[in-house]
């Protein structure tokens, strides 16, 4: 069905790749195994390393890298965008075709047999959490999406009865004009300003993922964040609305209260405490296994094998990850805490933090909100870097109040000190509450970085 549905839509069309990294080059393994003689395009501002799937063996294919790269796209009927690629940079030179993308064309062959979870922040660890807990189950699963795994790459094991999780980016979303049959929306807060115009044009593309749905399928949201009830109050989604809170229990939806989580569907309610067996710590990480114990009772999935895999599910890396005991000081690393929330989020899971280390490349996020809230917090030492740290040092400063601050410019330096300022038994956090570029390529890089310095291997 799906080789047909694309082979139908490509034919005959010259297509273009726009972007060729891990998903691009997935695109085009798929592209050219379903076309041999397809047209097609690739563009990449950077150089394509040498030999990737021996394309400059393949007459029928083109590439344009370097400044100036776009200049030829209007030649394409059909462009699949990679979703590192910003959309203002299309708006620019006006393309006029077909812009799609690989999780576009994957959501109108599979919408049926997906679910996918998006969301500012937590949607790796109750995505992998939902693909642990199904499997457990013993159901046919695949995982793909943001997490690492271009949908593509998976799509010749999908069957009938397959479930598809999906971990899917606001990069993923904007371009799909399909929607899955169970959709959740996690949370909104500031983040990638970078990428896009506007933190509308941001927001706007999360709510895609509801956009296309129909009365048969599911809508699971986060009805306190602000931005996301304001989105609904206005524009209602046409899935079934499963709303999940820690402030209202809704006649339909998921309810966190202090002790227990009550889900309610169908016209059956389900409690259970909250004081079940698990390894990831945090409220908030309770908040995302509601989700996932809501997704299993629309699944049917029996409450034995559903507590058994929370109690064996293990905490993703750089995720309020334990990264070791020395000199009796304790150290977390929670390195993609790329926004304020995340690292509010980390510091209220733990009795004491002693000394934070917070900072990293500026995306002009408003830190005000932030800086607040660690001037009353219970963290004793703060160690800011980067120059997201220094914006958030100032506003500390400002705000006068007592707390021990520090600035190191650089990465390396900023955790040397933190662990000198750390009393025994007490906690250090990495917790950035900013983007690691610049000095990292990304969030691993740098979480890996903090515990080979704490564990003196460099």
């Amino acid at each position: 069905m799906w080789k047909s549905y694309l082979s139908t839509f490509l034919r005959n069309k010259k297509i273009g790749i726009l972007g060729f990294g891990r998903e691009g080059q997935s695109t085009y393994r798929l592209l050219r195994s379903l076309l041999p003689d397809a047209r097609i395009i690739i563009f990449d501002k950077s150089v394509i390393p040498n030999n990737p799937l021996n394309i400059e063996q393949d007459s029928y294919c083109t590439i344009y890298t370097g400044p100036g790269y776009l200049q030829n796209i209007n030649n394409c009927a059909v462009v699949v965008k990679s979703p590192g690629i910003p959309m203002k940079e299309l708006k620019v030179i006006a393309f006029d075709g077909i812009l799609t993308s690989q999780s576009d064309l994957f959501m109108k062959c599979f919408a049926g047999q997906i679910i996918a979870i998006t969301g500012t922040k937590g949607k790796s660890t109750t995505s992998s959490l939902l693909s642990h807990t199904l499997k457990q189950a013993g159901k046919k699963v695949i995982f793909v999406g943001n997490i690492g795994i271009p949908p593509f790459d998976e799509i010749a094991k999908i069957q009938p009865d397959t479930l598809i999780v999906y971990e899917i980016s606001s990069h993923q979303l904007e371009c799909i004009s399909a929607s899955p049959h169970i959709a959740v929306l996690l949370n909104i807060f500031q983040e990638h300003l970078d990428h896009y115009d506007s933190y509308t044009d941001y927001q706007n593309a999360k709510f895609k993922i509801g956009q296309y749905q129909d009365k048969k399928d599911f809508f699971i949201y986060n009805a306190d964040n602000d931005i996301i009830a304001k989105h609904i109050s206005k524009e209602i989604p046409h899935g079934i609305l499963l709303p999940f809170s820690e402030k209202t229990a809704f006649e339909k939806g998921c309810y966190i209260d202090k002790d227990s989580i009550h889900i309610n569907y169908n016209g059956q309610s389900y409690i259970v405490s909250s004081t079940f067996e698990r390894q990831l710590k945090g409220r908030h990480n309770l908040v995302n296994m509601a989700v996932v114990m809501l997704i299993c009772k629309l699944l049917d999935i029996n409450e034995a094998d559903m507590f058994k895999a929370f109690a064996c599910f293990k905490v993703l890396p750089h995720r309020l990850e334990w990264a070791g005991t020395y000199n009796g000081k304790i150290f977390y690393n929670d390195s993609i805490a790329t926004i304020p929330e995340a690292t509010i989020e980390a510091i209220k899971t733990f009795a004491e933090v002693d000394t934070l280390i917070a900072g990293g490349f500026d995306r002009n996020i408003d830190y005000d909100n932030f800086a607040r809230f660690l001037s009353t917090s219970c963290v004793r030492n703060i160690v800011f870097t980067g120059d997201a740290g220094l914006r958030i040092y100032k506003l500390m400063e400002n705000l006068n109040s007592g707390k021990k601050i520090y600035y190191n410019r650089h990465f390396d330096e900023a955790v040397k000190h933190a662990v000198l300022l750390t009393a025994e038994n007490k906690i250090c956090l990495l917790s950035p509450a900013a983007a690691s570029y610049g000095t990292f390529n990304n969030f691993e890089e740098r979480g890996k970085r903090f515990c080979d310095i704490i564990s003196g291997t460099v």
